[in-house]
This record gives C-alpha cells, structure tokens and sequence, in this order.
C-alpha cells in the first residue's frame, strides 16, 4: 500500500511538473516525453486521473500516510 500510495504521488507530481511548464511557457513537455505521440499523452493523462482517484480514495479510506511519520 505504502509503494502504490508513493508511485501514484509521483505520477500526479510529474504530470503537474509537465503542466506548470505548458502553462507558463507553452511547451508541451508531456507530448514531447510521449515523442509526440497524443495517444501515449492521453494514455499518461488518464494514468494520472487513476492515481488521483487511488490517492482520494486511499486517504479517505485506509489513512495509509498517518505511518509514513
């Protein structure tokens, strides 16, 4: 629980890294990980809904993080 909890914060922190740059430079650095590939960048958008959803639902729920002290 502790590493899916730690994998999905790391997909949602990447994916708003690649947001913060599109949106104050204009560069799509997801599209541009993904080759240019738009179905690999909805791929990784959708892989990241999952994460948040997992992440709302794991802090709801289990309290997973009240051990990561």
């Amino acid at each position: 629980m502790k590493l899916s909890c730690m994998l999905c914060s790391f997909v949602l922190i990447a994916l708003g890294i690649c947001g913060g740059v599109y949106a104050l430079t204009g560069f799509d650095l997801l599209l541009f990980l993904c080759f240019g590939s738009r179905a690999a960048a909805r791929a990784a958008m959708g892989a990241g809904g999952v994460c948040g959803l997992f992440s709302a639902y794991a802090a709801a729920a289990l309290k997973p993080f009240s051990r990561l002290r």
